[in-house]
């Protein structure tokens, strides 16, 4: 069964939404697209290069940090599904991840082994070894993200016009006063046959909320300075934990403004 998330807006699993990322970050350890196949085909070898993967991914998630590791994860389980039963089009369920190139890299290489009897034996141990790992880890990542999402709330600052498609987005710890403030747009993306939401956020700027601050008092102040958005619907996200912004509360809060729009 392939884990599915909202990479380019697709189905989500586990009720998780994950954003669109790019596999190679040099500010963490990352595995190839075909990392499996590549070197010298030993299940011990490609077992401690995946181990070796998998803790740092824990890592991150202890620390509460999700992406762009979990759908990295969710991308190389998903990969190997798509191996293990054959089904290599790959650039049409994972579009600007994989491109046509790597594509026929994994099904030149997929004849080239099915010739080679011992080798695949050893591929599908490994294949099975790595999908058992990665699930494991997918599902600590999925409870974090869950945990997280139940705490997000969001809620609509004054009057809202009919037209949402654009607006301005407030996130702010429940644990501090600065506010963070976003534009968001909403935009339709298209796979296939289906269509679906997504949602683009621009940092503007930081403001503090006091007694005398408030919501609507900043919506009118964002009103009044920038004015091509004459009456803008404007939402606030709290949350009550002190949590990593960029890697786990703005993902998340994407997820859930898509839903809540």
């Amino acid at each position: 069964m392939y884990y599915q998330g909202i990479l380019s807006g697709m189905p989500f699993f586990f009720g998780i939404g994950f954003v669109v990322i790019k596999l190679i970050n040099p500010k963490h350890m990352h595995l190839s697209e075909t990392w499996f196949l590549e070197g010298y085909i030993d299940f011990e070898l490609q077992k401690y290069r995946l181990l070796a993967y998998l803790q740092e991914v824990k890592k991150c998630f202890k620390a509460a940090k999700l992406y762009p590791q979990l759908s990295e994860i969710v991308y190389h389980y998903n990969n190997l599904v798509a191996f293990k039963q054959k089904k290599l089009a790959l650039q049409g369920r994972f579009p600007k991840i994989m491109d046509r190139i790597a594509e026929n890299k994994l099904e030149i290489i997929y004849k080239r082994l099915t010739e080679d009897n011992d080798l695949m034996h050893e591929l599908e141990i490994i294949t099975d070894f790595s999908l058992h790992e990665m699930k494991g880890t997918i599902s600590e990542g999925a409870e974090i993200y869950e945990i997280v999402e139940k705490q997000i709330k969001i809620k609509p600052v004054g009057i809202q016009p009919l037209y949402k498609n654009e607006g301005y987005l407030f996130i702010r710890c429940q644990e501090g006063n600065d506010l963070k403030v976003y534009f968001y747009t909403v935009s339709l993306l298209e796979h296939k046959d289906s269509r679906y939401k997504g949602i683009k956020l621009e940092f503007i700027d930081t403001r503090v909320k006091t007694l005398a601050n408030t919501y609507e008092q900043i919506k009118i102040e964002l009103v009044r300075t920038i004015r091509s958005l004459p009456n803008p619907p404007v939402y606030i996200v709290e949350y009550p934990l002190s949590l990593p912004l960029e890697e786990t509360i703005l993902p998340i809060t994407r997820r859930a403004l898509v839903k809540y729009l």
